[in-house]
């Protein structure tokens, strides 16, 4: 930056003001102001500059260093300057100090980037700060870990680091803008491959578009921030733009995807936590949903294979997925958080879908079986105690659908006419009825969490107790309510029947508690693989 002003003395001349990065301020000076006095820049005094600089900078404060130049007689009161086509000497100045700003971090800043470490994300620090500052503040902030060896060399030096990068184990990087701007695409990605910690100092704006192809090309979803015009090409190209709202210009704004309000990285692994969480839940609400599925539909199965009475209806599958299921379903968006969400790896956008293989394989072959063994064993309890033993039952179908037949055998030779066998199939449909809520509420359990226990997860979510109880007070209500029988064919139960479901419950829990524990224990296992959704 350079301003020019005129003197207020006698001289009405002119002196011209520079301030900016102190290695290019240095670069346009000839002299240096001392005591008063202006001495030739000298060996010794670039020396004790660098030495003050590099101490400065190493206590992550930003250094700014100032100069001036007393303009000449020919530039008195009333000349036209011009900064376009710049008329005025623009060498041999005087160096006259430095100034360092202490300009710290958020304090929420270090643990947020700790939280995106131990989550999987890489933080990229992408600055227009001196290496040494640079450096500095990352180490700070935690983007460098303490104590970690750092590559920050030319363009020549950086292609060894690179190279040796296995036997040095070199870990972090701090690249210097003038090298970023004579390095291949090819070197880019073997940095940003290679190392783990990044930095990237004295860069332009345009560069960080420049790093944020790099990282696509890596495969990588990325997240740019900026506040300038000039990051608007970098927020744009970015899978998900972030642009500042306190500090952050309009174009910036316009071209980002998200706008932070408070200016606070925090926020945005705040964020990340929170997409997170909305993912979790929704996974878990259609697991809990499509688990019902296989009781619903085995039931219709059996009564056309093997022709036996229909073991659930229509109706009280309605009343499934239109009653019971509906509450403890939506409960489950008010779950809160694994405490291992911001531990995990991120999820593959192109294989870990909202609804995989896993999920399906979980709700409908494992859970779903359990559920519909649970609705059988009530079925075939409840007609054995009314004298048709499971091994009679096949094949019955035609009679006993047949209005006709009023003196059908049971397994004792009692007879039973149409009217009856259809009072116990519709009783035999509320028993399946109410199995299904019974084994739905050790469903609705376990979809709590998707790898910590239950136990650790606690029973803090109300909606999800409510939800447990809506569903067992509305299958009493259409059990036990006089005029129920008419209305959706459901018939009241015996307090034994309600039992059957019981040990089918508590296997699914306890089922599903031993998976989590072998997943926890075995991470990256065949169970984490095969039944982790």
């Amino acid at each position: 930056m350079i301003s020019i002003h005129l003197r207020e003395d006698s001289s009405q001349t002119h002196v011209l003001l520079m301030k900016g990065a102190p290695e290019r301020i240095l670069a346009f000076c000839s002299s240096y102001l001392l005591n008063g006095q202006e001495y030739s820049m000298d060996e010794e005094m670039k020396e004790a500059f660098q030495n003050a600089y590099l101490e400065l900078g190493g206590l992550g404060e930003r250094v700014l260093g100032f100069c001036f130049l007393n303009l000449p007689n020919t530039f008195s009161k009333g000349f036209k300057f011009n900064t376009d086509e710049v008329n005025f000497p623009m060498e041999n100045f005087c160096f006259v100090g430095l100034i360092s700003m202490i300009d710290p971090p958020r304090p929420a800043v270090p643990e947020a980037v700790c939280k995106c470490r131990s989550a999987g994300i890489k933080v990229i620090m992408v600055t227009g700060d001196h290496p040494i500052t640079a450096k500095a503040i990352a180490k700070g902030v935690g983007i460098i870990s303490e104590g970690t060896e750092t590559a920050e060399d030319t363009t020549a030096q950086l292609k060894v680091h690179v190279r040796q990068i296995d036997s040095r184990d070199v870990k972090a990087i701090v690249v210097h803008g003038s090298d970023l701007k004579d390095m291949s695409s090819a070197q880019l990605d073997e940095i940003l491959r290679n190392y783990t910690e990044i930095v990237f100092a004295r860069t332009s704006p345009q560069q960080k578009l420049i790093i944020v192809e790099g990282c696509q090309r890596q495969g990588n979803v990325v997240a740019a921030t900026g506040d300038g015009v000039n990051d608007s090409p970098a927020l744009k190209k970015a899978d998900i733009g972030i642009a500042m709202g306190i500090t952050g210009s309009d174009v910036s704004k316009q071209a980002a995807d998200m706008i932070l309000l408070d200016d606070n990285f925090a926020s945005i692994v705040t964020g990340v936590e929170e997409g997170r969480l909305i993912f979790d839940n929704l996974k878990k609400s259609i697991a809990y949903t499509l688990t019902s599925n296989i009781p619903e539909i085995t039931p219709f199965l059996l009564f056309i294979i093997l022709g036996i009475p229909l073991p659930l209806g229509t109706i009280t599958i309605l009343c499934i997925d239109l009653g019971t299921d509906m509450v403890p379903a939506i409960s489950l968006a008010y779950e809160s958080a694994e405490s291992d969400i911001m531990k995990r790896a991120p999820r593959d956008p192109k294989n870990d879908k909202l609804v995989n293989y896993r999920l399906i394989g979980m709700a409908y072959g494992q859970i779903g079986m359990i559920q519909a063994l649970a609705g059988f064993f009530t079925y075939f309890v409840i007609l054995a105690e009314n004298g048709f033993k499971p091994a009679d039952l096949l094949g019955i179908r035609h009679d006993w659908e047949n209005s006709y037949v009023n003196d059908l055998e049971d397994s004792y030779g009692q007879q039973w006419t149409f009217e009856q066998r259809k009072i116990l199939e519709f009783t035999c449909q509320t028993g399946f009825f109410v199995s299904i809520v019974i084994v739905q509420w050790a469903d609705l359990i376990i979809c709590k969490t998707r790898r910590n226990s239950v136990f650790q997860q606690g029973m803090k979510n109300k909606i999800l107790i409510f939800g447990i109880l809506e569903e067992t007070f509305l299958a009493a209500f259409l059990c036990y309510t006089p005029g129920m029988d008419m209305a959706l064919r459901m018939y009241p139960l015996k307090i034994f029947w309600w039992l059957c479901a019981i040990p089918y419950s508590i296997l699914i829990f306890i089922y599903d508690e031993v998976r989590k524990f072998a997943i926890r224990n075995h991470p990256g296992g065949w169970l984490e693989r095969e039944t982790y959704y």
